[in-house]
């Protein structure tokens, strides 16, 4: 496939089965991810991959952080919150191990992260999978985060759900940017 038909027909997935990438194929969406840019070298993304019996944990997770933030949620709400996490057979959780001592800004250690993983997402859609990029309140979890093995300063991008798709594939809105875009005046704009 190539790089701009890539880039102009990935959607985001409906509904993620068996098969999972393979090591090779993970192996090169990693790779993918760490052309991602990287202001001062910094290498600040963090990968955590959730797959097989471990999902049931990180469901666990899920419905924890949301027992513990919402005390009056019911079963059925934590039961749909453990579920997500069989979304899809692999999730990677992207992280941004953001550095205070150096001199980039953390935000362009976060973007970094996610520009990986869009990077991942496309990387995927390449090689015949697909994707979902989800967040949520457990993204932004200090107990999430610790339970994961990530640092308090680091900050979670995103939870990828990748696996082939199934079922109805989403539409491809012609996404319009014309309406977004504007030259910035050569002169005084007064």
């Amino acid at each position: 496939m190539q790089a701009i038909e890539a880039l102009l027909t990935r959607r985001s997935a409906r509904a993620l089965t068996e098969p999972a990438p393979d090591s090779g194929a993970l192996e090169l969406i990693f790779s993918a991810a760490a052309r991602a840019p990287d202001h001062g070298r910094l290498r600040p993304w963090r990968f955590i991959t959730v797959r097989g019996a471990a999902r049931e944990r990180f469901g666990g997770l899920l419905a924890e952080q949301l027992r513990r933030t919402h005390p009056q949620i019911g079963e059925e709400s934590l039961q749909r919150e453990r579920l997500k996490a069989f979304r899809a057979p692999l999730i990677i959780v992207v992280a941004a191990h953001c550095d205070p001592a150096v001199k980039i800004p953390a935000i362009e250690q976060l973007l970094s992260a996610g520009a990986a993983a869009h990077a991942m997402m496309l990387a995927a859609f390449a090689l015949g999978f697909n994707a979902m990029w989800k967040t949520g309140e457990a993204a932004y979890d200090a107990t999430v985060k610790q339970a994961l093995g990530l640092e308090p300063g680091d900050a979670i991008a995103g939870f990828l759900y990748l696996g082939t798709e199934h079922g109805e594939r989403a539409q491809s809105a012609r996404t319009e940017w014309r309406d977004r875009v504007r030259d910035f005046p050569a002169g005084d704009p007064s």
